[in-house]
């Protein structure tokens, strides 16, 4: 248990708190937040989502939730990364359909998904066979006006790789350099081994010659 130590103030308690939760102490982090309503310090949005995401990386999905709940019936605004970080959560259980939900409760809370989040919901999408969701979610991005960045590419090549569309990957690969959006090594690696995969080692060795001369082959 977190020892008692005099914390003047939300932000110091916040401090002690991200501590905790990133090295996985999350009941001292827990019993902080307790001591915080004791001293009638008022917990914040940082706070709480401090916490949610500390639990859902803990797999502590009900705790999370239920400090969702706590949240707004408290008047503390959730937001982006509240959200973001729960969703993340969910998919990391299999809880897809509550993933979901909870990206529809985002929006319809009026709090606007980014670049982040949508990453997090396509690759959740991905994972679970939604593959035709993930390419229509992919394909509207820039329709919204979102950009997709490096990752967000190499999820969706990622994840029709998974289901045999190497060629549909490998069309991807071209138009985010197109796009204006460089591979990284994750990138390269994900279709470099298809194509070994595959057999087809003229084109994976072709990239892997082109991944070098990037310098983003680490010795």
């Amino acid at each position: 248990m977190a020892e008692s130590r005099a914390f003047p103030n939300v932000r110091s308690y916040n401090i002690m708190i991200n501590g905790f939760c990133k090295s996985k102490m999350i009941d001292d982090a827990l019993d902080l937040f307790e001591e915080m309503r004791r001293k009638n310090l008022v917990p914040n949005t940082v706070t709480y989502s401090t916490l949610i995401d500390g639990l859902g990386k803990s797999r502590r999905i009900l705790c999370a939730l239920e400090l969702l709940e706590k949240m707004h019936d408290r008047g503390q605004p959730a937001n982006i990364v509240t959200y973001s970080s729960l969703m993340d959560a969910l998919f990391n259980i299999k809880q897809h359909d509550k993933a979901l939900m909870l990206f529809n409760q985002m929006k319809e809370s009026g709090i606007d998904p980014n670049i982040y989040t949508y990453n997090i919901l396509i690759d959740g999408l991905c994972k679970s066979g939604r593959i035709k969701k993930a390419k229509e979610i992919f394909q509207d991005l820039s329709i919204k006006g979102y950009r997709p960045n490096v990752r967000t590419y190499t999820i969706m090549i990622n994840g029709l790789r998974k289901e045999g569309l190497l060629h549909e990957a490998l069309a991807l690969m071209a138009k985010m350099e197109d796009d204006g959006c460089l591979p990284n090594a994750v990138t390269y690696e994900t279709i470099i081994r298809a194509l070994f995969e595959k057999g087809e080692n003229d084109k994976a060795e072709k990239l892997l010659r082109e991944m070098i001369s990037r310098g983003l082959l680490q010795g």
